[in-house]
């Protein structure tokens, strides 16, 4: 088992445990553990195999043996046990935001809450208000928090969507009896979230399609298995269709159920203009009726392509089709040149084991140039943020110093660029003075606490940061994360004014539970000015990888290679941030 993985492990012994109400310096003991094993900067097998894990502070004799067996085998009975002996129900209250391993197990004690439901009903009774601690306010936000979860549960990331959607597409086309295979839907579309899955094929031969798709082994329930359409929900709670069409009808059906739509609506009304009929079977004549033997489709098409054509339109790419200004566009061809993964050439705001990352500096840095970037932008937190072992003044300029030595050792192509994620206090000031500030390549200012201000206290608070002249970029703008918490109170407006007004980056933050800012707001705020950088926020050499999950969000934002800093060169980057 790797490293990270042990950390996980270490971290969720010491939540079951503060479920079960075990003694705090045994969770404490894990914590910790967890912490020391997450910092480690050197090769977990080789620090075991010279027997010295014990010597690392905060890891003693019991957790040493622990974390071998989990090094070794992958297994550990402990754990095991421990996670048998608490029930699943109350598990999943972990789930429930401002509701933590102590609140839980007082829930449990006091009133025998065990279950999201069982805290529903007592809220919903007005009983939580009652327990010392809580009160009326935290009650009304536990129910906010259980309804999010209610709604989020019927969507998913589209990272994740997507690993499921693609094996899928993939065996769809190897298939004798098929002859082209899509993903459709809001996947096609590149939206941040999914609500299920669509699949189009075409194909003269459906049943064996469909049974393949049916079988499936990740299938868990098969709801429908039809001849034309089957419908499944695979073991992680996705839903997916799957249509087979004959190969004349498969453009105007990939059509059809990409969506959005709106951007359906728009496009029949055109047909309709010109005397057509647009739907998932083609395009007819108006006044066709659908059980004439004789009507025909008006065109032919083998590709979306040929239909944007006869409707006198370029072709719309997926990630633009939600009606926002997609159908001028295509009357006048004039789309913008959209970002390709290709065109980044490094990325910043990363984080190392000096706070809570997974990797150290060096193998962040081997990671980065495998993927073949040209620099890399490292950002750890700043004191403020405690619970992510934040840096303080010493230790950042310990690792500034660090970054600069193994750029001048030359031993690797990749360039490091020194940086730290720095709090937005709650009244506008940062984590760090000036004097240290401007001992760094770059600033990434960001709100992690006091999310709960009003829209024009928190509006004024990021605008202060912004206005900062050490700060180089805005962190994850609106704090949300994905299905999980909804974005704090800010007037995004203001924030983009201040940031141009200012020459401040906001970034596109790519983390998969972020995607923030939001690609609602992108086209207007670099029509405007501003200037995005598409930030990984990784905190493992895996996330680095992640800036892919943001060129989507900047496709749907209309953005080009021209609005992002992370498309320039190197020695363009050096010269933007000021330094040699």
């Amino acid at each position: 088992m790797e490293k990270s993985e042990i950390v996980g492990v270490l971290e969720e012994i010491a939540e079951l445990l503060e479920l079960k109400g075990e003694n705090p310096f045994k969770v404490r003991a894990y914590q910790s553990g967890a912490r020391a094993l997450e910092t480690l900067e050197e090769d977990l097998g080789a620090v075991i195999e010279e027997d010295r894990l014990g010597k690392i502070k905060g890891i003693g004799k019991a957790l040493v043996e622990k974390i071998t067996t989990l090094h070794e085998t992958g297994e550990l009975e402990y754990y095991d046990k421990l996670k048998a002996s608490v029930p699943e129900s109350m598990i999943e209250l972990l789930t429930i935001p401002n509701l933590g391993p102590k609140k839980i197990k007082k829930l449990h004690d006091e009133l025998g809450i065990d279950s999201v439901e069982s805290l529903k009903a007592a809220c919903e009774a007005g009983k939580v208000a009652e327990i010392s601690g809580f009160g009326a306010k935290t009650e009304q936000k536990l129910l906010s928090g259980i309804a999010n979860r209610e709604a989020y549960q019927a969507r998913h990331h589209w990272w994740k969507a997507a690993s499921v959607a693609e094996p899928i597409v993939e065996g769809l086309r190897e298939l004798p009896e098929v002859e082209r295979a899509e993903s459709a839907g809001s996947l096609r579309r590149m939206r941040e979230t999914v609500g299920d899955l669509d699949f189009i094929v075409a194909s003269t031969k459906p049943k064996p399609v469909m049974d393949w798709f049916v079988g499936l082994d990740t299938v868990s329930e098969v709801t429908a298995h039809g001849h034309t359409k089957s419908s499944v929900r695979f073991q992680d709670g996705l839903q997916a269709d799957l249509r087979v069409v004959p190969p004349e009808q498969f453009a105007f059906a990939l059509l059809h159920f990409t969506g959005s739509k709106d951007h359906n609506v728009r496009m029949r009304q055109r047909a309709l203009e010109r005397g057509w009929s647009l739907s998932e079977w083609g395009l007819f004549d108006k006044d066709s009726k659908p059980e004439d033997p004789d009507r025909k489709s008006v065109i032919a098409a083998e590709t979306e392509e040929q239909i944007y054509a006869k409707l006198d339109m370029k072709w719309v790419p997926p990630e633009l089709r939600e009606d926002r200004g997609e159908i001028e566009a295509g009357e006048t061809g004039d789309f913008p040149q959209l970002i390709e993964v290709e065109d980044i050439r490094g990325v910043f705001h990363n984080h190392t084991t000096a706070s809570d990352g997974h990797n150290t500096l060096e193998e962040m840095t081997v990671a980065a140039e495998e993927l073949g970037l040209e620099y890399l932008g490292i950002a750890d937190h700043s004191k403020a943020s405690f619970q992510a072992s934040g840096l303080d003044e010493d230790r950042l300029a310990a690792q500034v110093e660090k970054i600069r030595a193994l750029n001048a050792s030359g031993k690797f192509k990749c360039h490091v660029f020194a940086g730290s994620e720095v709090d937005i206090l709650k009244d506008g000031s940062l984590d760090f003075d000036d004097d240290v500030l401007a001992t760094l390549d770059y600033v990434v200012a960001s709100v992690h606490n006091a999310l709960t201000l009003t829209e024009d206290e928190m509006t004024k608070r990021i605008i202060k940061a912004i206005e900062n002249e050490h700060v180089t970029m805005l962190g994850h703008l609106t704090g949300r994360l994905l299905l999980r918490r909804e974005p704090y109170a800010v007037n995004v407006g203001k924030v983009i004014d201040a940031a141009i007004a200012n020459d401040t980056i906001i970034e596109l933050n790519a983390n998969p539970w972020r995607l923030d800012m939001d690609w609602r707001h992108w086209k207007n705020a670099v029509d405007k000015g501003l200037l995005c950088a598409i930030n990984p926020d990784a905190h493992d050499t895996d996330g680095l990888a992640l800036f892919v999950a943001g060129i989507n969000v900047a496709r749907k934002g209309w953005l080009e290679p021209k609005h992002i800093l992370n498309t320039r060169p190197l020695a363009e980057v050096k010269q933007y941030f000021g330094v040699e």
